[in-house]
This record gives C-alpha cells, sequence and structure tokens, in this order.
C-alpha cells in the first residue's frame, strides 16, 4: 500500500507493537508459555471482587446500565466522574483543580499521543522537540510523534548499590543545560514510577524538573500509570526520599484506572491548566468522538466512597509487594555470583535486569527465549531518541546497558515467573564472556 508519512511511521513496526503482539499472541503447540513480557496488571483478587460488586450495583439500579452504554459521554470526559476527581484531589491533597483541570482519554496511551504531538512538531517558531530527561524510558512513547525526530532522551546517572543493585537518577545539571542550549524544547516528560525499571523520581527531582520547565514556559509532564495515590504500586522501603503526589499549573499529571484493574475498559485522566485540557477534550471529539463510558462509571463510585483508594493501599500495593519480593529472590537464587544487577525496584510491574556479561544483544536473547516459551522485553527498545544530533542527543546509542537489559513482568503467577527467570539465567550463562 502507498501509505502517507504518517502511515508508514504509525503502521511500521515498533516495539510497543511487538510488546502487545507477544501479549496477546498463543505460542505453537506444545511450547509452555512463561509471560515475563508486557505490561499486563496481575488479576488481583480483592480489586474484582469490588468491581464485580459494583457491577451488580450497576445492573440492579432501575436503567443506569442501559443509560451507561447507551449514550456518548461529553469529548471531555463524563461530567460526574471528573467532579469526583476534582473533588478527591481538592480533599485528599489541597489541590486548587476544578473540572476545567480534568479530561478522560481512553487509556492513557491515548492521552500521551494527543500530549506529546500537542507540544512537539512544527509551529510558527519552528520544529518543537520533547525532552526526556532519563532514559531507559517506556516504549510506549517511542514511536508516538507524528513528525520524525522530535524526542530528545538524556542519559541517566547510576549509583550502583552493593553486589547486585543499581539506580537511576536524573543528571539535573545536564538537563538544566539542554534546555538553556535548546530552546526549541517544547516539553518535558517522565514516568513516575519509570517504566521499565520500577525508578521512582523523589519529589525533590520531580520539583527540580517543574522549576525548569516553569523557567523555560515549558510544561513538564508526569506519567503517573502506577503511582500515588491509585494504584500506588510503590514501594517506600526501597526508597531514600519521599515520592508524594505532585501537580501544578507546570505540571502536566495523566493518570489511569489500568493498574487498578481495568486495563480492558481503557480509562485515562489528565490532570492540567483548563487550555490543555480544551485542547485534549477537542482532539477527543475529533479522534474518537468521546471516551468510553462504563469505567469511568465503576470508578466514580468507589471514588467517591473511599474504596479506590482503600483498595490500592490495602490489596493493590501489598500483592505487587509480594511478587516484586518473590521474583527478586527468584533472581538472587538462579544468577549466583554471576556478574548481574538489578535496578532497585521502588515500583511499577518489572524487574529491570542488566547482564553486565552478555555477550549478545538482549534482542537477539530475547528471540532464544521466546523459543522456549519465555517472554520477555529486551532493552533496546527502552533507549530512543533523535537520530541525528548533537552528542548528547544520540547517547542512548552507546548507552552500556542498551543492549545488557532485560524488562521483566514480575506480576504474573509465581510458579511460572519462578519458572521462566530459571529459563532465563540458563540460557543467558549460554552468552556470558
Amino acid at each position: 500500500m502507498n501509505f502517507s508519512a504518517f502511515g508508514r511511521k504509525l503502521a511500521g513496526d515498533s516495539g510497543i507493537l511487538t510488546l502487545m503482539d507477544d501479549l496477546a499472541r498463543p505460542l505453537p503447540d506444545g511450547v509452555p508459555l512463561y509471560a515475563l513480557g508486557g505490561g499486563n496488571p496481575a488479576r488481583v483478587p480483592a480489586v474484582e471482587q469490588s468491581y464485580r460488586r459494583q457491577m451488580e450495583r450497576l445492573l440492579a439500579d432501575g436503567d443506569a446500565f442501559e443509560n451507561t452504554i447507551g449514550r456518548y459521554d461529553t469529548p471531555q470526559g463524563r461530567l460526574s466522574f471528573i467532579e469526583s476527581i476534582a473533588s478527591f484531589f481538592r480533599t485528599e491533597f489541597g489541590w486548587d483543580i476544578s473540572p476545567e483541570n480534568i479530561a478522560i482519554t481512553n487509556g492513557s496511551q491515548s492521552a500521551f499521543f494527543y500530549l506529546l504531538n500537542l507540544f512537539s512538531g512544527d509551529d510558527s517558531t519552528g520544529r518543537r522537540t520533547i525532552l526526556f530527561p532519563l532514559v531507559p524510558e517506556y516504549i510506549g512513547y517511542a514511536d508516538q510523534g507524528i513528525d520524525p525526530d522530535t524526542f530528545v532522551t538524556l542519559p541517566a546517572k547510576v549509583q550502583l548499590i552493593g553486589d547486585h543493585e543499581f539506580k537511576y537518577h536524573i543528571d539535573v545539571e545536564l538537563v538544566r543545560s539542554y534546555l538553556s542550549d535548546h530552546p526549541e524544547v517544547g516539553a518535558m516528560c517522565v514516568s513516575r514510577p519509570t517504566n521499565p525499571t520500577g525508578n521512582v523520581l523523589t519529589d525533590k527531582e520531580i520539583d527540580s524538573l517543574a522549576a525548569l520547565a516553569r523557567e523555560h514556559g515549558i510544561p513538564i509532564i508526569i506519567d503517573n500509570a502506577y503511582g500515588l495515590p491509585f494504584p500506588n504500586i510503590i514501594f517506600p522501603e526501597m526508597m531514600t526520599g519521599s515520592a508524594e503526589p505532585r501537580w501544578s499549573k507546570d505540571i502536566v499529571l495523566t493518570m489511569s484506572l489500568s493498574k487498578i484493574g481495568l486495563p480492558a475498559l481503557r480509562t485515562g485522566i489528565v490532570i492540567a491548566k483548563p487550555e490543555i485540557i480544551a485542547a485534549v477534550g477537542a482532539l477527543n471529539s475529533i479522534i474518537a468522538l468521546s471516551s468510553g463510558s462504563l469505567g469511568q462509571v465503576l470508578g466514580e463510585s468507589m471514588l467517591r466512597s473511599g474504596e479506590l483508594l482503600t483498595l490500592a493501599n490495602n490489596a493493590v500495593r501489598p500483592f505487587y509487594r509480594d511478587r516484586m519480593n518473590a521474583a527478586r529472590d527468584c533472581v538472587y537464587e538462579y544468577f549466583g555470583e554471576r556478574p548481574w544487577r538489578l535496578h532497585r525496584c521502588q515500583g511499577a510491574l518489572f524487574l529491570w535486569l542488566y547482564l553486565e556479561d552478555l555477550s549478545i544483544p538482549t534482542a537477539e536473547l530475547y528471540s532464544q527465549l521466546k523459543e522456549r516459551g519465555v517472554i520477555v522485553v529486551p532493552g533496546e527498545y527502552f533507549f530512543f531518541g533523535r537520530e541525528a544530533g548533537t552528542p548528547e542527543e544520540i547517547a542512548w546509542k552507546n548507552h552500556p546497558h542498551r543492549e545488557k537489559c532485560l524488562r521483566i513482568n514480575y506480576s504474573g503467577d509465581p510458579d511460572s515467573v519462578r519458572e521462566g527467570l530459571r529459563i532465563i539465567a540458563a540460557v543467558s550463562k549460554k552468552h556470558a564472556g
């Protein structure tokens, strides 16, 4: 087909396409599956039971169910759900927000397609870029820019911890210097917790980035899909600084109901200045007419009653903490004294495993593991940015971790995760050198 430049870029090969295809496509007959790849959250029994009760109440409430599925909401989202979000954050955190600060999208992935392209590409001043002040970063951002070469990533500082751990830190001075030299930056973007590493940027780091954003008249977009207050997949005991929810007029905060049990209902939340919210609503009307209603309806009642927050604190976080600790124990058991390190897992659903002695790229290791039924995500996909530019802009291509890291989803069945990690250790050991 003779697709346009837009079609060739977005319909071609991409890391997120491979990841989502691996998530749902069956393996050949006779090959057992160890699904340690995609970002699908686990089925948490207490969460599912709560949604079932809420759905049963909806079905029993006159024609409430029919009204939910039979009417479009506004392009900005369901107004009562938006008001419940505003009320929640005013009450819980004292934020000065109103419904004009909130829009709903069909999942946060859609929200980022809107936001990243709102602030990048051609405008009256020339070509605008998006700066990711820490790499590795989320695979799903890499191919979302409509215009080519609009994403710039800066390498993180690496702190070694003990014999088998490490942690990435934002190099704030490098970010400051880059912004000073590159007025074409239209926005900054980070995930918190960071996908793929489980890194959680501290309040101090976020405040430093927000101050730089304010100084340069640009927003900072924070992807809070795994963070506080819900789903609250954050482990404070793994941190040395606080990580409270942050929002101001310089911040665009995105959230989601996916990781608190509703991945299939695609309910993303954007909190930002009214001008940005109006633009998101306009894009919704053109691209999707409106966002799906069922996730908003289920979430609204549970948000107003406090049940959503209780689930996040008392069911979701303990569930994932236990799964994470079990997976970490398996890595220590199976990889032994080889030169390996795990990023300190402070949140999200993933272990970020650095195999220092690996003699083949992790993309090749991924293929060999897939033959054994083990699905992971190779590290190369999480290092991206402008192909042509200054040495800073293409530093990700020579990053020492780029071809030696794997993202491993630890949230699945513990026995399957254990066996998958055993196979990863055995196969990777054949290529240690």
